[in-house]
């Protein structure tokens, strides 16, 4: 594969000095690249091969990284990483001491905020703009956003504050959900253009200078004026409201229409509003024919699109996928929600049987929550799929609605602890930490399959909050039971005992994903191993006997040391005042940077070496 133009870019600089009639040979080479590098390495496809185009435009027309550029969600900017400077380096995408799948302040000055959540962008490119005009800067502050996150309330909060600051600030959004129908075509790209412009800019605003005076008149202009947009988008009045000058829809493929109109807006004063359409997956068959497919994919054969062969294990997002339409054939109250990740937690299954009772809520954590406190406060029995990143930006939900007033809602918690290469953005670090502090709740961390199934049904039948957690991937290989059996809620299981008639006995209490390593390490130390299943409420009955019976108790959790299972264990020993001597292992105060999952384990210490390694290094010092 040869892409002259494209290897002669080694920063934007580069790309403004090229003529504009390379800039499509440039787009043809870019995807190309894109699609071949990917099938490498693996990562976010179809949506980047969407922005080839928009993103080639706004480096030639915007003076980056002076100017900036704010993408959101992130998983779009891989041609704007290979078009400042990082083209070598995606051979390292998503891979140890590699770069990251998103954008990374300290991976380059071109990527002016760190994007892994959705519906930031607005509101930090807000900040940038404001900060350059406190400054007395002439610089640009752009804003990329996809008609998915503009689900979010976030990004409407930061659009209604914009109308107060007046600041100069663009948003583009790139709407890739509809299809670029003959309406997004020649007459639009051309008013797109018309309305950018200097002359049409001035006269809007002078005009409305001089009819100040004649109210009535300038009512019947603002009006004609909104009905002439609204003639080739009716939703642009939503954003002239705000206070935006709305501009669009325009053919997000056609470098030329946009190439004119950014440098049109770019010359503009205040706060304009770009729509632009755009299709996920362009130029790639497989990924234009189902793009939820190739947003987030493994190695695969970029000739016919097959991804790699991964494990044969059932992965945890397939047992929740079957154990949601079990439960749900045997209780018609069962309702499902998500926060715009159906494939990814599984719910195809589920919204394919029961259309009626799964609700994608867009991008809207938040809402999903409260939404679901709304259905058990009338007798629903809502499930929700999330993210344990994701979780995190509806705490006070979770807090207000749910478990203050102590509601029936499960939270189905998907990638729990570390996420390999979609890095630190994603990691499901926190939940323990964050959730067992609130009242009301219950939480399980699943170690196998089959228990995940069974917390699943634990949870959903217990009437008040509860959680159940597991992590991203294959499981264990365990085989899972076909019933909606349940544990016995706060009671921990002994896996193995000591069989040390002398000498100092461990025994290892382990959470989740921990217990399969916490088994082999055990093999070599002849420790009692504990799954402790339930991280509140905490087994404190068999913590007492193991406390009691060894002469040291480790905790084992892939979620963050300080505040997490560990430190519940701790405090049931304070409780009953247990002088045993102790260990909790965990992940280090630090965001752990993106890599391969088992390697990232075995550098916080948490494979069977690891765990060996502490507890023979504890057991030498008492």
């Amino acid at each position: 594969m040869t892409t002259p133009l494209l290897s002669s870019i080694n920063s934007p600089t580069d790309l403004r000095h090229l003529d504009r009639s390379q800039l499509k040979s440039l787009a043809e080479e870019l995807r190309l690249f894109l699609i071949d590098s990917v099938s490498k390495t693996g990562g976010h496809l179809a949506s980047n091969l969407g922005v080839v185009e928009l993103t080639i435009a706004l480096h030639y027309v915007f003076n980056t990284p002076e100017d900036r550029l704010v993408w959101d969600v992130g998983h779009q900017t891989y041609p704007h990483k290979i078009l400042t400077g990082r083209r070598e380096e995606m051979t390292t995408l998503r891979k140890p001491n590699g770069i990251a799948g998103f954008p990374r302040k300290s991976e380059s000055k071109y990527d002016t905020f760190g994007t892994g959540h959705s519906s930031t962008s607005i509101s930090a490119a807000l900040g940038m703009a404001v900060a350059a005009k406190h400054g007395g800067l002439e610089r640009h502050s752009v804003a990329i956003i996809g008609d998915g996150a503009m689900t979010a309330g976030m990004a409407f909060e930061a659009l209604n504050n914009a109308g107060e600051t007046k600041a100069n600030l663009l948003v583009i959004l790139n709407d890739n959900d509809m299809s670029i129908s003959k309406n997004v075509g020649a007459l639009n790209n051309y008013l797109a253009k018309l309305l950018s412009g200097r002359f049409y800019d001035t006269v809007r605003k002078k005009g409305k200078k001089v009819l100040d005076i004649v109210p009535p008149v300038k009512e019947f202009a603002r009006r004609a004026e909104e009905h002439a947009k609204g003639m080739v988008s009716p939703g642009g009045t939503l954003f002239e409201e705000l206070g935006f000058n709305y501009i669009g829809p325009i053919d997000g493929h056609d470098i030329d229409t946009l190439v004119d109109t950014l440098t049109n807006i770019r010359a503009l004063e205040g706060m304009q509003f770009l729509h632009i359409v755009t299709q996920k997956g362009k130029g790639f068959e497989p990924a234009e024919d189902d793009p939820n497919k190739y947003h987030g994919v493994n190695k695969f054969d970029r000739t016919n699109g097959v991804a790699h062969a991964n494990s044969s294990n059932k992965t945890y997002t397939q047992v929740f996928s079957d154990w949601l339409v079990d439960m749900a054939d045997s209780d018609n109250k069962l309702v499902a929600i998500t926060p715009a990740m159906c494939d990814g937690s599984g719910l195809n299954a589920f919204s394919d049987k029961y259309p009626d009772r799964y609700f994608d809520v867009g991008i809207a954590e938040q809402h999903a929550l409260t939404f679901a406190a709304g259905m058990a406060c009338d007798g629903l029995k809502p499930v929700v799929a999330i993210y344990s990143t994701f979780l995190q930006r509806a705490y006070d939900q979770l807090i207000h609605d749910i478990a203050l007033q102590d509601l029936d809602v499960l939270l189905a918690i998907d990638r729990a602890g570390l996420v390999g290469a979609d890095g630190p953005t994603h990691a499901g670090s926190f939940d323990l930490a964050y959730l067992r502090c609130i009242p009301n709740m219950m939480i399980m961390a699943a170690s196998d399959e089959n228990e995940c199934r069974q917390m699943l049904s634990t949870g959903y039948q217990h009437q008040a909050p509860a959680a159940v957690r597991y992590p991203r991937g294959s499981g264990r290989g365990v085989e899972t039971n076909n019933t909606l059996e349940t544990l016995i809620v706060g009671k921990g299981e002994i896996i193995k005992r000591t069989s040390l008639t002398d000498g100092k006995k461990v025994a290892i209490l382990a959470f989740g994903s921990m217990v399969e390593p916490s088994i082999k390490a055990a093999t070599n130390l002849n420790a009692s191993v504990v799954n402790m299943r339930f991280i509140k409420p905490i087994d404190v009955a068999l913590i007492e006997e193991m406390a009691k019976m060894h002469d040291l108790i480790v905790t084992i959790e892939e979620n963050s040391l300080m505040g997490g299972a560990g430190s519940a264990v701790m405090e049931a020993m304070q409780t009953l005042n247990l002088s045993t001597p102790s260990l909790c292992l965990g992940l280090p105060d630090t965001f752990i940077e993106h890599g391969v999952h088992e390697t990232m384990l075995a550098q916080c210490g948490l494979d069977s070496d690891g765990i060996i390694n502490s507890i023979k290094n504890k057991l030498s010092s008492i």
